[in-house]
C-alpha cells in the first residue's frame, strides 16, 4: 500500500509541476502570446457604436457583443484585421496595482486607434488594444484612466449563426459589408455572383469590413465566397433574394469554424 501512496503521490507531484509550466508558459509570453498594451475608449458611449474604421454600425447586431477594441496600425493592417478576435490579459507581473491577476477577455477588432506621430502608444511599431470599457474591465481595476501592460494571442473567433452580408452602395456600386465571421476572422478576399452570372466575381476591399463591386447584380440572387487570412474559403450560395434592397443584412446558413 505505501508503495502505491508513493506512486500517486509522484504522479501528483508531476502533474502539478506540468501544470505550472503550462501557466508560466502563456503568463510568460510562451505559447503564442505576445506583449501590448492597452486603455479604453468611448466610456460615454454605447459600447455598442465602437464599429467605427471597420464600418460596423452596431456591434451587437454584426454578431460582435460589445468585448471589442480599437487597434493600433500595427495591428489593424489597412482594415485586414477587422473581425479578428484576440485574448487579452493583463500583465500583472508589470503592474500588479491595476492589473487583475488572472483575467482574460477575448476582444474582436472593430475599429482602427489612429497614430499621432508623436510618440502616440498607437504609432508604429507599437501594438495597442484601444478597448471597449466593458472588455477593459474585466482584465484591469476600474478607477485606471492611464494604460496598462497586456499580453495577447490571436484565437478562433466563435460565432452564433451564420456569416452575415450587410448591402449597401447605389445604383451599379454595390458595397457589401461582411460580419459575424468565425474561424480566424478576418476577411482576405471576397467575391459576388449573381444567379445570371457564370462565374464569381472579384470584390475589392474598400474600406474596413466594406467590400465592393460595380457589376449590376438588380433583380438577381445573390452568392458570396469569402477566403479568410488563414486561408480557409466558403462559398455562400443564394443568401439573398431577388427582390433585395439596399439596406437590408442577410444571414447565410454557413460558417468558419
Amino acid at each position: 500500500m505505501m508503495a502505491i501512496y508513493r506512486i500517486f503521490c509522484g504522479y501528483i507531484w508531476y502533474y502539478l509541476l506540468f501544470a505550472s509550466m503550462v501557466f508560466e508558459g502563456t503568463y510568460g509570453q510562451g505559447n503564442g502570446w505576445l506583449s501590448a498594451h492597452a486603455t479604453f475608449y468611448g466610456s460615454n458611449q454605447n459600447p455598442t457604436t465602437l464599429g467605427g474604421a471597420c464600418g460596423y454600425d452596431n456591434t451587437f447586431h454584426a454578431g460582435f457583443g460589445i468585448h471589442t477594441a480599437a487597434l493600433s496600425g500595427a495591428l489593424f493592417r489597412g482594415g485586414e484585421a477587422c473581425g479578428a478576435c484576440y485574448q487579452v490579459m493583463c500583465d500583472a507581473k508589470a503592474d500588479a496595482k491595476w492589473c487583475l491577476r488572472r483575467r482574460v477577455v477575448t476582444v474582436t477588432a472593430t475599429n482602427f486607434c489612429p497614430q499621432n506621430n508623436n510618440g502616440g502608444w498607437c504609432d508604429l511599431p507599437r501594438h495597442h488594444f484601444d478597448m471597449s470599457m466593458p472588455a477593459f474591465l474585466r482584465i484591469a481595476r476600474q478607477g485606471n484612466e492611464g494604460v496598462v501592460p497586456v499580453i495577447y494571442r490571436r484565437v478562433t473567433c466563435k460565432r452564433r449563426g451564420g456569416v452575415r452580408f450587410t448591402l449597401r452602395g447605389q445604383g451599379n456600386f454595390n458595397m457589401v459589408m461582411i460580419s459575424n465571421v468565425g474561424g480566424s476572422g478576418d476577411v482576405k478576399a471576397a467575391w459576388i455572383k449573381g444567379s445570371r452570372m457564370s462565374a464569381w466575381m472579384p470584390m475589392h476591399r474598400n474600406w474596413g469590413a466594406n467590400w465592393q463591386s460595380s457589376v449590376y447584380l438588380r433583380s438577381q440572387k445573390l452568392s458570396f465566397k469569402i477566403a479568410l487570412v488563414d486561408g480557409k474559403t466558403m462559398s455562400f450560395f443564394d443568401v439573398v433574394p431577388s427582390n433585395w434592397k439596399f439596406g437590408q443584412t442577410f444571414s447565410s446558413r454557413g460558417q468558419f469554424f
